[in-house]
């Protein structure tokens, strides 16, 4: 431990006989500067007890005890001088202080009393009498300590998560304290999260990776803040900043990128996507009334986006644990091996060289003699009759390909079968997983918040209800099956599906088609400002609404196009007639 006493050190106090009586009203000042001393040293007294501090603090309390005395009888002339300074309300307050210090200063004694043999005299110190100027410092008392241990040094993980949190972290900190109120509680949660995680991230620079449970212990504290952070949003829904707090309750999750392999980066900026609705409802709502809480949401998304870039760098796959030692408590499991990694390619072939010579003049000779017989080198081949020509006799097809034949590296695998999967239907955060359904027309997720995701995920014949306004629908590598629902905030997806279809009672910004054959669209009259991306698709056609009568108008989305050069550039326009 480093002892530091800089009140004690580099600082001249005048002898107290030596003053003038004509500047008298300086010794309350010169006394208050030496309670002050005092106070401190008592206090270090308080936490470990010194002879030889002790005998300072002794000496220089009967010091103050006889200034306080002069400083109290102060002739008349300069009577009225001091009242300027109210002396009345600084000798109250001096007295008080100095009880204190004569209580805790008799505590200490009696403690160091009952400590100390009786028999160990005190070393005398050579103090000039009324100056401090010669008082020994309390470094000697521990010149023979071993010197610290040096601080360990960081890596660049931990130094770049440093940054992060000194940075746009430290902006949003201030910013929240600015703004005051629910927002600076909540920052306060925040603060500790990341304080926790960076911990957390410093521990995986100092260890190996630990078995799961251990895992689990350790993240523990940044989930007992992120549930906090949560909590507070949830018990102050009529706060004035209840969107201020949204928006942090809702990306706060980002910090289990610790958890996510090998996809934590994309995990951090759906995070940050997912708070982005009440960040936009803060700049809204604001941008006109207080700059302030403008850049407060923009130092918060720039945090998650910069947490996003530092994953990026430092931990692609996941959490890369880089020491050598183990966990605080707890087996220590290496890390996997990476994934996607390609076999080695097999050894070259070998070839008996022992046999070969270069006078093989005799070998040579009989290959040049059989290359050039002529015609005859043809005599040995077989004649391919009718029926084993594949084109006259189409029963050859049915068999397996000539060249299909067991290698050195095995025999052939027979075609893949689909496992056949259990359905899901779940609710997972703010997404909702559909997987695996089949002929199911009663699918149907109800109570969903605007901020929530709906995945359908290889489904077939089924027909899934949204009820209520979502962020967005996305429907993957699903055949036959139709989709009804209210309203989107951003789009519905089809990537990858095959006979498919939709409606929307409401509003849809965007309808995004990739890959997909056969999708329509039934439009509502709300939903006529909709935008159709399609991309590597056939078969789209959009219905519109005719009339209150229920008729729609068919309309089929072009899949031709017609590309010209008009100078340096390709102009290109959709085929109607063919499309």
């Amino acid at each position: 431990m480093d002892y530091f006493f800089p009140n004690l050190l580099g600082h001249k106090v005048f002898s107290f006989q030596d003053c003038d009586p004509a500047i008298k009203p300086s010794i309350a000042e010169n006394l208050e500067i030496l309670v002050n001393r005092l106070e401190k040293l008592v206090e270090r007294l308080e936490r470990s007890i010194s002879a030889r501090e002790l005998d300072i603090a002794n000496r220089t309390f009967d010091t103050v005890i006889e200034q306080k005395r002069a400083s109290f009888q102060l002739s008349s002339p300069t009577a009225e001088l001091v009242e300027n300074y109210n002396v009345d309300q600084q000798t109250e307050k001096l007295n008080h202080r100095i009880e204190r210090i004569e209580e805790s200063l008799s505590r200490i004694n009696d403690r160091h009393s009952l400590s100390s043999p009786s028999d160990s005299p005190v070393e005398p110190i050579a103090v000039r009498e009324g100056s401090l100027d010669n008082i020994p410092t309390v470094l000697d008392d521990f010149s023979s300590l071993p010197p610290p241990p040096p601080p360990l040094e960081l890596s660049m993980s931990v130094l770049g998560y440093q940054d992060i949190v000194n940075g746009s972290l430290g902006q949003y900190l201030a910013l929240s304290s600015k703004i005051g109120g629910d927002v600076a509680k909540h920052a306060e949660f925040v603060k500790k999260a990341f304080d926790a995680q960076l911990q957390y991230v410093t521990l995986a620079t100092q260890c190996s990776q630990p078995d799961q449970a251990k895992q689990m212990e350790l993240l523990k504290p940044t989930s007992n803040q992120i549930t906090a952070i949560q909590d507070f949003r949830e018990k102050n829904r009529a706060s004035p900043f209840f969107n201020h707090l949204s928006a942090i309750s809702e990306s706060i999750p980002a910090l289990g990128w610790v958890c996510v392999s090998p996809t934590p980066g994309p995990h951090v900026k759906e995070m940050n996507d997912a708070g982005q609705f009440y960040t936009n409802r803060v700049l809204k709502e604001w941008k006109e009334k207080d700059a302030t809480h403008v850049e407060w949401a923009r130092a918060w998304v720039q945090t998650l986006t910069e947490l996003q870039q530092y994953i990026k760098q430092y931990h692609t796959t996941g959490l890369v644990w880089s020491g050598k030692g183990a966990a605080p408590s707890g087996g220590a499991v290496p890390p996997p091996p990476p994934m996607g990694a390609c076999p080695p390619p097999p050894p070259p072939p070998t070839f008996d060289l022992s046999n070969m010579s270069l006078d093989g003049g005799d070998e040579r000779s009989a290959l040049f003699a059989e290359i050039n017989q002529g015609e005859n080198i043809t005599r040995n081949l077989k004649k391919v009759t009718a029926d084993m020509q594949t084109h006259k006799n189409p029963t050859l097809r049915t068999g397996p390909a000539p060249f299909k034949t067991p290698t050195q590296f095995g025999s052939i695998s027979k075609p893949a079968v689909d496992v056949v999967k259990p359905p899901v239907f779940t609710r997972d955060g703010k997404k909702w997983l559909i997987e695996y359904q089949k002929n199911n027309p009663t699918l149907m997720v109800d109570n969903a918040e605007m901020n929530n995701v709906v995945y359908m995920f290889r489904c077939e014949g089924s027909t899934l209800t949204v009820k209520g306004k979502v962020n967005n629908v996305v429907f993957d590598s699903c055949k036959k099956c139709s989709l009804l629902f209210d309203s989107v905030v951003a789009s519905v997806e089809f990537v990858n599906c095959q006979s498919v279809q939709m409606q929307v009672l409401g509003n849809v910004p965007t309808i995004s088609i990739d890959k997909t054959d056969g999708c329509q669209m039934y439009l509502s009259k709300d939903s006529m400002g909709v935008e159709i991306v399609s991309s590597k698709s056939s078969e789209m056609n959009v219905m519109l609404p005719a009339d209150d009568n229920g008729d729609y108008t068919e309309l089929p989305l072009p899949e031709q196009f017609k590309t010209t050069i008009s100078g340096k550039t390709l102009k290109t326009v959709c085929v109607d007639s063919l499309g």
